[in-house]
């Protein structure tokens, strides 16, 4: 970690630092601070921690995360030696600052196309973001949709309900961004829904629709499927008797005996039992790790899971009611000039989207939608 030695070398340096003599004016990543800035920001502590990382197997680099920085060579080989086992170090590759620009997301479509050029797609640090996961995540939507549009497919979306990318690339073409953009799991509002173990569940057959998943995979996805749908029905139809062999064995795991029959599935919800607790008791061969895990979540949260899919649901509706393309909303009496500004540059596509965007108030929405429904557009949206 850094000393008090460090963090005067830094400070002596600071007036050569690009970050801080405005010859960068952009704003870095929130949670990437460079090693001047946590030195300027956080001043009463007297060290940071420096992670070692080796670059490779076959290298004797390693890339020290915690002390990122744009102050000039010199100064970065003294505070890099001043560090406790870094005396001899050799820089191979020095730290560096860059500034790069954005184009506004929010004149994007949700395929990340331009609104203003057909056929151009943007993913990545043009839109606002930082992260690889961020990059290719958006990567991946472009390419698609840049792939279905020439061969003349339907194009290809995400809700915000049904995976990560469809909760970011909202966040972008809706509310745009003032600084670099992570995603970060507490940004999705469905996050009982979202879950790694059901990822495959969500989005495989999605992306078997528009030929990113070969048959192979489809094949093993297939299979686990049906085996989970077999294993769920089994759990449900299987009871276990109070005074059977499979009711004594789970006697260790429980505070009190069963007192009447319950069915695997019930008695996974208790908290002091694991899905491999009650198949062992039943004499049963536990379904493989990654399946029985989604087992025991579903069940386990079920509550939860379905009173969440319920209000997924019912916002469904709004979230896929469209507004016409190039939609006048002066023409609906009762938007403040606020809200009339703010729609009109965002350009929403679907209530759903004009909804969160900042400063649109609910009765806004109600407004708009009363006024779609009355004019008829609603339905000619819909069609078309």
């Amino acid at each position: 970690k850094t000393n008090a030695q460090t963090h005067d070398i830094v400070r002596e340096g600071l007036q050569r630092s690009p970050l801080y003599t405005g010859v960068i004016e952009g704003v870095g990543p929130r949670y990437c601070p460079s090693l001047e800035d946590k030195i300027h920001r956080f001043a009463d502590k007297n060290s940071h921690q420096v992670f070692i990382e080796p670059e490779g197997l076959q290298t004797n680099e390693i890339y020290p995360n915690g002390i990122s920085t744009s102050l000039p060579f010199d100064i970065q080989y003294r505070f890099v030696r001043s560090i406790e086992g870094f005396a001899n170090a050799q820089i191979t590759r020095p730290g560096y600052a860059i500034e790069y620009d954005f184009f506004d997301p929010r004149d994007l479509k949700p395929t990340l196309e331009t609104r203003f050029i057909n056929g151009l797609f943007f993913c990545g640090q043009i839109n606002g973001t930082t992260g690889y996961e961020e990059a290719g995540a958006q990567g991946l939507l472009a390419g698609a949709n840049a792939s279905l549009q020439v061969a003349g497919a339907e194009p290809f979306t995400l809700r915000r309900d049904e995976s990560y990318i469809g909760v970011m690339v909202d966040d972008l073409i809706t509310l745009g961004t003032t600084e670099p953009y992570r995603m970060f799991t507490s940004r999705a509002e469905y996050r009982l829904t979202l879950r790694e173990d059901n990822a495959d569940s969500r989005l495989t057959e999605r992306g078997r629709n528009i030929g990113l998943v070969d048959d192979q995979r489809w094949r093993a996805f297939s299979e686990k499927r049906e085996i989970i749908e077999r294993e769920r029905a089994m759990m449900k139809k299987h009871f276990v008797q109070p005074d059977s062999s499979a009711a004594k064995a789970l006697a260790g795991h429980i505070e009190k005996p069963l007192s009447r029959e319950y069915s695997m599935a019930d008695l996974v919800l208790r908290p002091e039992l694991s899905i491999g607790d009650v198949y062992s008791a039943c004499e049963l061969p536990c379904p493989r790790p990654d399946i029985a895990e989604q087992l025991e979540i579903s069940a386990r949260y079920s509550g939860y899971i379905n009173r969440q899919e319920e209000e997924i649901e019912r916002l469904r509706n709004s979230e896929t009611t469209p507004i016409p393309a190039g939609f006048d909303y002066a023409r609906v009496n009762g938007l403040s000039n606020e809200v009339l500004d703010k729609l009109a540059s965002a350009k929403p596509e679907t209530l759903g989207r004009a909804a969160r965007v900042p400063g649109v108030t609910p009765a806004a929405i109600s407004l708009l939608l009363v006024y779609l429904k009355k004019t008829g557009q609603l339905n000619s949206a819909r069609a078309s």
